[in-house]
């Protein structure tokens, strides 16, 4: 995968051996979920993702995931990262929809983004991680919606290639599923895609309506 962009970090701490760890929901709401860095990558809630993993950590973490309820928590590592623990603290509640070899010993994974986002409140683990993770909806978009798929058509009428590639890769017909996949997509900087992210689903589409006109406005030379 490759290395991380992005800003914020997560409080880290030393714990038991993650590889036999037993992965359980907290009584008080937070969950342990094994993790999966992404590189400079963001899987958004509603969406799918396609990596290819090659880090025996990352292999262990998805060996760990399905031992223990199928979920784990795919998260963007941070752009000065310098270990695999250098991650975000937000990322989003995933399933594993597709798993086969790739080349170097490693898994081609097919990840399927829930309807949560998840705020890590610890780390455990050096080279295998897991999170004890705050579960965060990410909420109702309300109206906002509709302006961002407006801006977001204008833009994919001027990219139909960009604009394919979202149609094969779409996989919930709901309005927020759509603008969560395009979020992933954009030619924007890591670090802007995080704090789409970071963002509920109303604040997003503000986001991506007045992201999505700047870059019509810079293609265009205005």
């Amino acid at each position: 995968m490759k290395s991380a962009k992005g800003s914020g970090k997560a409080r880290a701490r030393r714990g038991p051996d993650i590889t036999s760890a037993h992965v359980s929901d907290l009584s008080d709401g937070n969950v342990f979920l094994p993790v999966l860095p992404l590189g400079e990558d963001c899987l958004f809630p509603q969406s799918s993702m396609t990596v290819v993993v090659t880090a025996p950590g990352a292999l262990k973490a998805l060996e760990m995931t399905a031992r223990t309820g199928g979920r784990l928590l795919a998260v963007a590592n941070r752009d000065e990262a310098g270990a695999v623990r250098d991650v975000h603290s937000m990322g989003t509640v995933a399933t594993i929809a597709g798993l086969v070899p790739a080349s170097d010993n490693g898994r081609r994974v097919e990840l399927e983004g829930g309807m949560h986002r998840a705020r890590v409140v610890s780390l455990i683990g050096m080279d295998v991680l897991v999170a004890e993770a705050e579960l965060v909806p990410d909420g109702d978009a309300g109206e906002d919606w509709g302006s961002a798929v407006e801006a977001l058509a204008r833009y994919l009428h001027a990219h139909p290639d960009l604009r394919s590639f979202l149609d094969q890769q779409r996989r919930s017909r709901e309005p927020m599923g759509w603008v969560n996949l395009a979020c992933q997509h954009l030619p924007i900087s890591p670090s802007a895609r995080q704090k789409l992210l970071e963002s509920a689903a109303s604040e997003r589409c503000q986001r991506i309506s007045r992201g999505v006109e700047a870059l019509l406005r810079k293609e265009h030379g205005a």
